[in-house]
């Protein structure tokens, strides 16, 4: 059986491990951080290609956080779903791809 670090579906919530929230958090912080810089950035009229280039970093890390987040639900709570019979669960796999592209 999988273990359970990711979404229950009955509760809908997120069971993350300790160390995985924890690096997902890190990575948020950093991003957040970054975000503050960007609005600095603007505030002192930095040349218009340096924020740019800022917000494409910013987006670079918000995507490897959702990869991170997606690989762990379809190892978890997709998996788990899957072996208990309960296929609905493709359908909102489908639609978190869609989103996610």
């Amino acid at each position: 059986m999988m273990p359970k670090h990711c979404c229950s579906h009955n509760e809908r919530s997120a069971h993350h491990s300790a160390e995985f929230k924890h690096d997902l958090l890190k990575r948020l912080k950093r991003i957040e951080g970054q975000v503050r810089g960007i609005h600095s950035m603007i505030e002192g009229d930095v040349y218009c290609d340096d924020v740019l280039t800022q917000i494409s970093a910013v987006r670079n890390a918000l995507s490897a956080v959702s990869r991170k987040l997606f690989e762990a639900h379809m190892k978890s709570c997709i998996t788990e779903q899957l072996q208990e019979g309960r296929t609905e669960v493709m359908d909102e796999l489908l639609e978190t791809v869609r989103r996610m592209l």
